[in-house]
This record gives structure tokens, sequence and C-alpha cells, in this order.
């Protein structure tokens, strides 16, 4: 079908058509005047960001994006936001609202009820690029319908900060119950030290082992000493029996005095015995005088020899005790260091739970929200439907797209003949020619083909 066959179907239905259009229209009218007239009202709130946790320091993450936005339209429409705004107003105490409850014959309880019929009534109005949110509630009590809107807005501002708060609560909680434990963990500990160190009798095993190092140190260089006393004797005995040269090794003044005066005894007798025989008692004399301190020098040499093997004797001893206790005091020095990173890792782990603690109890005890009050609901003046203009324009083009499906459907049911092609169509002859019979050229234009066919 080309656009002049449609035009002329058109023309040619224009009444049914007409009538089509004028009766959409008359129903719309009469349907919008007869529907009850809904107000709505909207309170507008706002998602803000302040940078740093007031409680904590700590820096936020942008909070203005899809997700969070998605998700804080979900808590206001939530059955949660709606039974506290039927707790603030008390809606479920009104006797209005228990009988329109009976009468609805609904299985669910009276607050689920009503809380599903707040939430069917609200409307929740969010741009993508901004933070605002609107809070709309359509009813046709005006004044019902700002309270409603208002109520929610204040019931969302209040459930967001319990969103925040009662994880921080849960959270203290389990802290304090972790304090206990890590207390008790902390006071096992230093227990277990101090009673360690009461047992060894040591407080700072650094400084002791530190002394007793250096005394074992000087118990070392004694018994150098001493043994290189003991070997000068030793020297010194040897060369006297051997009569050799005495030992350069130091040795004490009494030796030295004696040995001088063996010395002299010597000299004295070599003197005597090159002037007078053996039978003089001068060389008799002089003899048993070198004899005399040869036998004091020996006997001295030999009493210092034993005082120096008991004097070593007595340092290797004690060299000995000293390294034992050296050495023990170096294994309780590892244990007191195993018990002193104990009770510091049960004191950290201590103060680190007192720190999240207080924390916690301060987040638990904030009453801060990131949701404000931008705009509070008014009382509308105008109701938002029935739109009667909206619904006069939306029924014209409604009525007109009827009308033609109305009109092309009749035309389908009862076919006419609207133009010469549709002969050539039907019978299948040619068109020889058409009669023009007294009608003005203007006229035939807009009405004679219809006529004229007919």
């Amino acid at each position: 079908m080309d656009f002049s066959r449609f035009f002329l179907i058109i023309l040619a239905r224009r009444k049914l058509i007409l009538f089509t259009l004028i009766s959409t229209i008359s129903i719309t009218l009469v349907v919008s005047l007869l529907l009850p007239k809904s107000y709505k009202s909207t309170a507008t709130l706002v998602l803000t960001y302040k940078g740093a946790d007031p409680v904590t320091g700590t820096m936020l993450p942008a909070q203005l994006n899809s997700s969070y936005m998605a998700t804080q339209l979900d808590v206001i429409k939530s059955t949660k936001t709606a039974l506290m705004v039927i707790d603030q107003l008390r809606l479920d105490q009104n006797e209005i609202v228990k009988k329109q409850h009976k009468d609805s014959n609904s299985d669910i309880g009276l607050r689920e009820w009503l809380a599903a019929f707040l939430l069917k009534n609200l409307d929740i109005e969010t741009s993508r690029d901004s933070s605002v949110i609107g809070i709309s509630f359509k009813g046709i009590d005006p004044m019902f319908a700002t309270i409603i809107a208002n109520a929610f807005a204040s019931a969302y501002q209040e459930i967001s900060i319990r969103l925040t708060v009662e994880p921080s609560q849960k959270a203290a909680a389990y802290f304090t119950d972790q304090l206990n434990v890590l207390r008790e963990r902390l006071e096992t500990a230093q227990k277990k030290l101090t009673d360690y160190q009461h047992e060894v009798g040591i407080i700072d095993a650094d400084t002791r082992l530190d002394i007793e190092t250096r005394r074992l140190n000087d118990l070392s260089s004694q018994l150098i000493i001493a043994q290189a006393e003991l070997m000068g004797t030793d020297l010194e005995q040897g060369a006297n029996r051997r009569g050799g040269e005495t030992s350069n090794i130091v040795r004490n003044s009494m030796i030295s005095n004696l040995k001088l005066s063996v010395a002299q005894a010597e000299s004295k007798f070599s003197e005597i015995s090159q002037k007078l025989g053996s039978n003089h008692p001068s060389y008799a004399g002089a003899k048993a005088e070198v004899e005399k301190l040869r036998a004091e020098l020996n006997k001295y040499i030999k009493s210092t020899m034993h005082t120096a093997i008991s004097q070593e004797a007595e340092i290797r001893a004690a060299l000995e005790e000293q390294k034992t206790k050296v050495l023990s005091l170096n294994r309780a020095r590892n244990e007191l260091q195993i018990l002193f990173k104990e009770v510091e890792g049960a004191q950290q782990a201590y103060n680190n739970a007192m720190q999240r603690l207080n924390q916690t109890t301060l987040e638990g005890q904030a009453n801060l929200s990131s949701v404000s009050l931008l705009d509070a609901a008014k009382i509308p003046e105008k109701p938002d439907s029935p739109k009667l203009l909206l619904n006069v324009v939306l029924s014209v083009i409604f009525g007109v797209l009827l009308g033609l499906g109305v009109g092309l459907l009749a035309e389908m049911f009862d076919r006419r003949v609207r133009s010469p092609d549709d002969l050539v169509d039907v019978l299948h002859v040619p068109v020889l020619g058409v009669i023009k019979k007294g009608i003005s050229k203007q006229k035939h234009l807009s009405f004679g083909w219809p006529r004229l066919i007919r």
C-alpha cells in the first residue's frame, strides 16, 4: 500500500477515526477527573565526604561512587528503615491503620504490612554524578506524605549512624574479651620470668656475664704468671744442681739476697783456699759458711716451688670453676632472652589490643553521620497526580494511533474501491478514463476521489 491509498483510506474513514480520538480523549478526561488526587512530598539529603575520619584520623576512601550510592538507596528502601519510621511515628498504634489491616485480610503482621505499604509508595530520586538523594512519598493526604518523607530522611540518618556504631560496639566487646586473655598471658609470662630470675639469681644477664667474663680473664692472667714463677723455680733448682748459671726469669728478693750471700761466701772461700790449707780453721769455717748458705738457698727454692705449685693449682681450680660459671651464665642468659621476648610479645599484643579497644570504643560512642539533610519535605500545594494536561496530550497521541488502527481494521473487513489503481488490482482490466462530474478542481482534489469512485 502506497501513501496515496493510505491517505484515501484516512479520508474515507475520517469520521470513525475522529470518533475514536474524541472517545479516547473523553474517557481520559473523565478518568483523570474521577481519580483521587495524589500528593508527592520530597526530602533532600546529601552524602558528605569529610576526608579524614574524626576518630581514627585515617583517610576515608571516596564514597561517591556508583556502588556506594546504590547501597545507600537499598538501605533507604530496606524494611528495617520502614520499621524505624513506624516506630518513630507510632503508626502501628493507630486505630485506623489497625482497621485497614484487618479489612485487608492479610496473612502478614501489622508492622510488616505497614512497612510494605510505605515502601510501595516510596520513591528515591538521584542523579548520576551527584551525591544528593531525594526521598519522596506519595499519598492522598499532603500532610501525611510530608510527615512520612521527613520520617524516612530522619530514619536513614539514624540507621547510617547505627551501621557505623554497632560494628564498632561489637568489636569493642570482642577486644574487651581478648584483652582479658592477653592480660592473663602477660601476667603468666612475667611471673615465669621473675621466678627464673629468682632461681638463677640474675637480674641483668648481660652485665653479670660481663663481670664474670672479666674475672675469668683475670684468673687466666694469674694462671700464666703462676706458671711462669713455677717454671722459674724449676730452672733455678736445676741450675743449682748443675752448678751453672741461674735462670734469667725474675725471682723474688729473698732468693736474690741468698744468691748474693752465696756468691760472696764462695768468693771469700776461694781466697782462703788459695792462702790456707784444708786443715786450717779459717778454711773449714769458710767452707762451712758456703755450704750453709747453699743449703738455705736450696731449701728456700724448694719452699718457693711448693708454694708456686700450690698457688698454680688453686688458680687453675678457680679458673675451671669460673669457666663453669660463665657457661652457666650463658645458658641462663639465653633462657632469660627467650623469657624476655615472650614478655615483650605479650606486652606488645596487650598494648595493641588496648589501642584498638580505645579506638573502637570511641567509634562506638561517636554520633557522626555522613548523611546531612539538605531540604526538609514541605507540604505540596498541588497534587502530583493525576496530571490532566499530560494525560490529555498522551490521550491525543494514543487516540490518533488507535483511530488509525481502527480505520485500517474497518477497511480490511469492508474493502472499497478508493482509486483507479484499486480497479486494476481487483478486475485486472485497464482503466480507460475517469469522468469528472460538476466538481471544481479544488473540491475535486479534496473530496472528489472517494465520491467519484463510489
